[in-house]
């Protein structure tokens, strides 16, 4: 589920954080940048683990920052296809279900990777999965256990003049990065169904 990955990319440092430690300097930055951030094909970092490489600083004209190239490792977020995973479910719908974990949000398992013989009830916004003549619901904030199929990393402009003076944009914008998911194997979904 977490991986550690190697980045190199060219860091400004600003004048107030001259005095000190460059080490310390870099990975506040670097943390700035990255953590809690989408990296296209790679995943959501989390933090900076350690610096492998720092070269000299450059300045440039005009700037009174130091521009620094460094390599650096990361934990990233990504988990790989076949991997089991335990959340909670966030929505039910016709379509499918919406599972979170703890940090991360955007987790969608369709409809047809379903059990078999899952239907969706409209008058109990729940999935059930109709079992051996028992019905066995999948409800909101239900701890599931799901299996992930693939991951999918969508290219986000950035925030629109709108946005920067507080105008909505639409709520149905597209993640950067999700994970598609099912419940189709002995032992997932609802963890208490296994217990």
């Amino acid at each position: 589920m977490f991986i550690l990955s190697e980045i190199n990319d060219l860091i400004r440092i600003p004048p107030h954080t001259f005095n000190i430690p460059i080490q310390h300097a870099i990975t506040d930055e670097l943390n700035k940048k990255y953590a809690n951030k989408v990296v296209p094909k790679l995943g959501v970092v989390i933090t900076i683990w350690d610096l492998l490489d720092i070269k000299d600083g450059l300045l440039k004209p005009g700037d009174g920052g130091s521009y620094v190239e460094v390599r650096f490792r990361c934990i990233v977020f990504k988990p790989f296809v076949g991997e089991v995973l335990t959340g909670w479910v966030t929505e039910c719908k016709a379509t499918g279900i919406k599972v979170r974990l703890e940090f991360f949000d955007d987790i969608w398992i369709p409809a047809d990777y379903l059990f078999e013989d899952c239907e969706f009830k409209e008058s109990e916004l729940a999935w059930v999965w109709n079992s051996a003549d028992t019905e066995l619901f999948i409800d909101v904030d239900e701890k599931i256990r799901f299996k992930v199929e693939k991951e999918v990393f969508y290219n986000v402009k950035p925030k629109s003049s709108n946005e920067a003076i507080g105008i909505e944009e639409p709520a149905n914008k597209v993640p950067p990065y999700s994970i598609i998911a099912s419940c189709q194997l002995s032992g997932l979904g609802c963890v208490s169904w296994w217990d």
